[in-house]
């Protein structure tokens, strides 16, 4: 869960409020970062009280933060029941993972046409980050890492726009992917990957870095199965079409 620590010596209304920020876009921020990355699990009761308390905030930035997260899909606020954490939509993840491998493929297309050394450097420096993250079993570090990898990319292609454009839509696939890295070998499979993608960046080789981004997403689409399985309780929909049509297209 979220330590509400204080940035000015104790002297801001919000605990950890960035310069510039609301109450109500701390705590959105703030309860955003926990549900992605699942250290609020689908489910899980959220109470109101108990978060403006900790962000020495009061009801209102609350409220308006979690009708936010409502719009978003994260939460569920359900009238005189209370507020959870949404289940991750099952049947909604194999389009966002087509729009992200789209946008993607775009992305480190237009990387190994115009990327620097100095982005190249940047990239290599970022798959020695996750390679300590791996050797110390730092799954957060490795999903943060994993994340400026991306970003990275789009902005070694000069279409920084494009990846803010994909950070929205792949919210959801966020979730599912943090359940994702603690599978065995998971990690050193999507290490090995950033370092072919990122080998032909280096090459200039579009279609191999495209082909090589494809093949690094594919493991989401192949993963929801036993992932499913393993978490029940995180997942919401009719699943069963999805695992049918999963299997037709990698038979």
């Amino acid at each position: 869960m979220t330590t509400w620590t204080m940035n000015d010596g104790g002297r801001s209304p919000a605990a950890g409020a960035a310069a510039g920020e609301t109450a109500a876009q701390l705590v959105h921020r703030r309860l955003r970062d926990d549900i992605v990355s699942m250290r609020r699990r689908p489910g899980d009761v959220i109470f109101e009280k108990e978060i403006a308390t900790e962000a020495r905030v009061s009801r209102t930035p609350v409220r308006e933060a979690l009708l936010r997260l409502a719009d978003e899909k994260l939460i569920e606020i359900v009238p005189k029941s209370g507020t959870m954490v949404s289940r991750i939509p099952a049947e909604t993840l194999p389009e966002i993972i087509v729009a992200r491998a789209a946008l993607e493929a775009v992305t480190v297309r237009a990387a190994a046409e115009s990327a620097r050394g100095s982005d190249i450097a940047g990239l290599r420096a970022i798959i020695e980050r996750q390679r300590e993250a791996l050797a110390t079993g730092d799954i957060d570090g490795f999903h943060a890492s994993d994340e400026l990898m991306h970003r990275a990319i789009a902005e070694a292609g000069r279409l920084s726009g494009l990846w803010a454009m994909i950070v929205q839509i792949k919210v959801q696939l966020d979730r599912y992917r943090r359940l994702t890295l603690p599978q065995p070998h998971r990690m050193e499979r999507a290490l090995a990957e950033h370092e072919e993608i990122v080998d032909a960046i280096a090459g200039r080789d579009a279609t191999a870095a495209a082909a090589a981004m494809d093949r690094h997403l594919d493991g989401l689409r192949i993963s929801l199965a036993p992932i499913r399985d393993l978490n029940p309780d995180y997942f919401s929909g009719d699943v069963s079409a999805v695992y049918d049509r999963w299997a037709g297209e990698t038979a």
